[in-house]
């Protein structure tokens, strides 16, 4: 039988040259070709073979299980919906619950949390939309080394945007101790007079392991805070090194902060973190510092005009701050309006947000593949046995994955 007449006797049916021949002992060099039909998810799954000498026989034949649908009970649906209002409304509690339950380890209020993200996400959609298609929020990230001054320029540069009725949110984000878990998370006592403007909502979380600078739940976090009417996100980032860059995936827009007198600084700082730099800012160019800090702007000038550039109608500025004594604020946000307008014009704005939503559905894939692996029953038992064989020097770290690997495809 020739495909194009069973194309015909089987039209809502799709082919496809994947063999089952192994499986029920056919030759494995006869010529086949498998049909299944195109039935809803509850109806019965038929398999047929063909030859080239025709359709041959039916091989198997069950019912497909029922999809799954997580419902939510009426408590939780009750949450959800109050969140969700008081969010919408700009109420700053129901956004400090939100980011909570976002942030919660627990499998039922992770479910609960998606549940309102995605409330609160095709909230989004609709107010973009009757913004001509344009973001509604400034995404901003920051990083620079332990005492650059970043809580000080956050805080000088929060209270001059508030000041021009923006409203400003900040998401500082503290190393957590590798050794308790936990974390001080005092930004918010470095910041007293932002934390207490009403315009201005100040969130410190801990890191809890996650590489990169920013906790797992930043994206989520970023996206509460827009639905909450804060038109500039700021995301203060832990250190700077090969791998604190992550930030850059989020935002629109990488700020890199550092200090005047830090030594060697071309080789105190990581290319990569300079590379993914839209500007950069010497803070503390005041008083004594303001030689040594034209001295760096000029090395930093020179050494950025030898990297790729990375946009096509951008090339990354260098500037003088400093936010105690607020010279140089304005112009630097003057600066960055004019990366967002230039961003937004050449659609290179809207290209990067599209691929960090791709980034962030893949970080979340493999947070919750490394989840599952971990909690399978198959490996969960084996793990504590070859941490310790590794430990002794029994097996090799790259056996003992191995070995959980195996143990793992056996138990699905």
């Amino acid at each position: 039988m020739k495909i194009p007449s069973l194309l015909l006797r089987f039209p809502h049916c799709y082919f496809s040259r994947k063999t089952y021949l192994v499986n029920f002992g056919l030759p494995s060099r006869a010529d086949f070709l498998g049909v299944e039909p195109l039935g809803p998810a509850h109806g019965c799954h038929t398999k047929w073979i063909c030859s080239s000498g025709g359709l041959r026989r039916e091989l198997w034949q069950q019912a497909a299980p029922e999809p799954r649908v997580e419902t939510l009970s009426d408590r939780e649906q009750r949450l959800v919906d109050r969140l969700y209002q008081g969010l919408i409304q700009g109420q700053r509690a129901c956004l400090a619950e939100a980011i909570t339950l976002i942030e919660s380890t627990q499998s039922r209020k992770k479910k609960v949390a998606q549940v309102l993200l995605q409330k609160v996400l095709s909230y989004h959609r609709e107010q973009e939309k009757l913004n001509q298609g344009k973001p509604l929020a400034f995404r901003v990230g920051l990083s620079g080394p332990p005492g650059a001054g970043k809580s000080t320029f956050i805080e000088c540069l929060g209270k001059m945007l508030t000041e021009r009725k923006h409203k400003v949110s900040v998401l500082a984000v503290d190393p957590s101790s590798s050794t308790s878990g936990g974390s001080l998370l005092g930004d918010k006592t470095r910041m007293t007079e932002l934390s207490r403007d009403m315009n201005a909502y100040i969130r410190p979380s801990p890191t809890s392991g996650t590489l990169g600078g920013v906790t797992r739940t930043t994206n989520e976090a970023i996206l509460l805070c827009e639905g909450g009417g804060y038109d500039v996100v700021l995301v203060e980032t832990v250190g700077v090194g090969q791998s604190e860059f992550a930030v850059a995936d989020m935002v629109d827009m990488f700020v890199l902060l550092l200090p005047p007198a830090g030594g060697d600084e071309l080789q105190g700082i990581k290319r990569g973190i300079i590379e993914v730099a839209d500007l950069v800012a010497i803070n503390k160019a005041d008083g004594d510092l303001v030689v040594p800090a034209r001295r760096i702007q000029a090395e930093y000038v020179s050494a950025m005009k030898l990297l790729r550039k990375r946009s096509k109608v951008w090339r990354p500025k260098v500037l003088r701050v400093s936010a105690r004594t607020g010279e140089g604020i304005s112009a630097m946000w003057d600066t960055m309006s004019e990366f967002r307008e230039l961003a937004l014009g050449s659609g290179e704005l809207l290209a990067r947000r599209r691929r960090q939503q791709h980034v962030w559905m893949w970080n979340l894939i493999h947070e919750n593949m490394l989840e599952h692996f971990r909690s399978h029953p198959a490996v969960r038992d084996k793990i504590p046995l070859l941490e310790e064989q590794v430990l002794r020097g029994v097996l090799s770290p790259g056996l003992a994955a191995d070995l959980l690997l195996k143990a793992f495809k056996d138990g699905l």
